[in-house]
């Protein structure tokens, strides 16, 4: 009991340790940040000074809503503000790239949502602007723990193939190839580098039926958004010689070992050989801790503390510099001008 005691002792004091001098700001106010964001920032007690928001009248409402925190529409003012270590953008995807620049500009740390910008050319620009700086894109599945298992799993394999599926419903509001997908064509990218189109169909208006070539590994991914928000799908199945990953989600992370084959004689099919899923990741949605939190599983705790640890000086895993993007914009790229979409 007592090294129980301990142990939980040293967790909190560990907790309340870890604290932030200075201030940051935000722009933007969506449900996005409200969900996953702020309660992170909250957590961590990052100091929030203040609220960039488009309406007067919203910024009006902030200081009543968030204690101690102003509320403004003045984003020059905040960038003027010696005391801003940091700024996290999370506004709408088509001012993302100007307000970026503005953020780079001023020599603030900046961590900027998905898509941080529309085109590769305007990427390399912000690559640029930020190169003596801090400049995160909130790509947040790169630091989602089923996804950091997997990618350490895989580094040591033999590849052969993967097939990802990335389904939802109906996207009317924006753009889907930039907003959306971009997550399914990043983590990819993430995992197995830099990728050519082979090949490119599209059933439907928002809808994308793909193969990717990159330098050890071949992969067909299904991107559509004419499928259903409720039951919406993102599962990807990478296919190596030792057996087959399963990453459904984020949420669980599954290996099924390769029956062994002895002088060309698959041993399953005389009944032996055959082994069951290893589990290498899965949520407890029963144990109510940090670690088993939907906001941690996806990845978001840790985007937001490491772009916070950076800002302070400190050391944090690099994972999603806006460098770290040029192969996913890339793809990204080549979609947009084989379709017609510019």
């Amino acid at each position: 009991m007592k090294i129980i005691e301990k142990y939980k002792r040293l967790r909190s004091e560990a907790y309340l340790k870890e604290t932030y001098e200075g201030a940051y700001a935000f722009v933007g106010m969506g449900q996005h940040s409200l969900s996953n964001l702020y309660p992170v920032i909250h957590y961590l007690q990052i100091p929030l000074k203040y609220i960039c928001v488009t309406s007067e009248d919203k910024a009006a409402l902030i200081g009543r809503k968030f204690r101690g925190v102003i509320g403004t529409t003045d984003l020059d003012a905040i960038l003027a503000d010696p005391e801003i270590k940091g700024v996290f953008v999370a506004a709408s995807p088509k001012a993302h790239f100007a307000i970026a620049q503005k953020v780079l500009h001023s020599g603030k740390a900046l961590f900027i949502e998905k898509p941080p910008c529309g085109s590769a050319s305007e990427l390399e620009e912000l690559v640029k602007n930020g190169a003596k700086g801090i400049a995160v894109a909130g790509l947040q599945k790169r630091y989602a723990p089923a996804v950091r298992i997997l990618k350490k799993k895989i580094s040591g394999e033999k590849l052969l193939n993967y097939d990802l599926h990335y389904c939802t419903g109906a996207y009317p509001e924006g753009n889907a190839l930039l907003d959306l997908y971009i997550h399914p064509i990043d983590l990819v990218c993430h995992l197995f580098g830099r990728a050519e189109v082979v090949a490119c169909a599209k059933p439907s208006k928002d809808s994308y039926l793909l193969m990717l070539r990159h330098k050890d590994i071949c992969g067909t991914l299904e991107l559509s958004t004419g499928y259903s928000w409720d039951d919406a799908k993102e599962t990807l199945a990478v296919n190596t010689a030792s057996g087959l990953y399963t990453l459904d989600r984020c949420q669980s992370l599954t290996l099924e070992p390769k029956p062994a084959v002895i002088a060309g004689i698959p041993l399953e099919k005389i009944g032996f050989g055959k082994k069951g899923a290893r589990v290498l990741f899965a949520q407890n949605s029963f144990s109510p801790v940090l670690k088993q939190n939907q906001v941690y599983v996806q990845g978001f705790f840790d985007e937001v503390r490491n772009f916070a640890e950076r800002a302070q000086g400190r050391k944090a895993e690099v994972l999603s510099d806006l460098d770290s993007l040029r192969d996913t914009y890339s793809v990204i790229t080549s979609l947009s001008q084989d379709q017609g979409l510019r």
